[in-house]
């Protein structure tokens, strides 16, 4: 848990940081850029930026939102239409009603896929959100066009515990009380906890899943992430049939946030491949 603490503690600082640089636009609270989208069981959020290509970005889970996405935001909006969604739970979006699984994610972000565009995107996810993405990309590979899924490995239930306790998850504390100034339904926070802890020590995404995706996928993450360890991101990739590999070097799980320019270097050649 130690190792743990220490990971969440990184995440927090870096997102701060993140914060700072992007002062100028408030992802993920700004209302010139923000929309929503209803689905059977939630209302959720979504922001607009730039025009061209669509391409969506999937945040961390727990912690994660649309704000730590800034740097890629900044970057792809000049050339793309940058679709920057909540998931469920976070943010502006609410939780729903629904038991939460990678299929209702990929179904939301579907739902929100639809509401700006009828083409085929290219989806960028990190974590939660880049499982998420690998689930898309498998239940519906006709609109995904390409994949970038950062920090994400193969995971089975006991490779890992997931436990949201200690002093980063007192719902009273600085980080939650900002947070939930954003939340539609901030009284079900705590609960939503204990059901996503649930879900993420039960979760897999193995053979199956990865074998499924057909479209070129770029599997990217940090040398030294204990969340989502070098062996189980390289059994992915080694997995999903037209995969590219990167490894950032010297960087945790938000390897994105630690040395930016280094991911970008990765990212862009990938996705200016024709």
């Amino acid at each position: 848990m130690k190792k743990l603490h220490r990971i969440i503690i990184l995440f927090c600082l870096s997102i701060s940081i993140q914060q700072i640089q992007s002062q100028k636009i408030n992802y993920g609270d700004n209302s010139a850029a923000g929309h929503y989208v209803q689905t059977e069981d939630a209302k959720l959020y979504y922001e607009i930026y730039g025009e061209g290509e669509p391409i969506i970005l999937l945040h961390g889970g727990i912690l994660g939102y649309m704000d730590e996405m800034a740097g890629f935001i900044e970057k792809l909006k000049p050339n793309y239409q940058v679709i920057a969604m909540a998931t469920r739970g976070h943010g502006k979006s609410e939780i729903g009603s629904k038991t939460i699984t990678y299929e209702l994610k990929a179904n939301d972000v579907i739902d929100v896929i639809n509401a700006v565009t009828q083409d085929s995107v290219t989806v960028l996810g990190f974590s939660d959100g880049a499982y998420t993405a690998y689930k898309v990309a498998s239940l519906f590979p006709n609109r995904v066009k390409k994949l970038i899924a950062i920090g994400a490995g193969e995971q089975i239930p006991g490779l890992r515990t997931v436990n949201f306790n200690g002093p980063i998850f007192d719902p009273n504390n600085e980080i939650w009380t900002k947070k939930k100034k954003l939340m539609p339904e901030p009284e079900r926070l705590e609960q939503f906890w204990k059901d996503m802890q649930h879900f993420y020590n039960n979760m897999v995404a193995s053979k199956k899943l990865f074998n499924s995706i057909k479209c070129p996928t770029l599997v990217l993450s940090g040398e030294l992430d204990r969340n989502a360890p070098l062996a189980t991101v390289i059994a992915t990739y080694q997995m999903i049939p037209d995969s590219q590999l990167a490894i950032i070097p010297n960087t945790g799980h938000v390897t994105f946030m630690e040395n930016f320019d280094a991911v970008w270097a990765s990212v862009k050649p990938f996705l200016n491949e024709k």
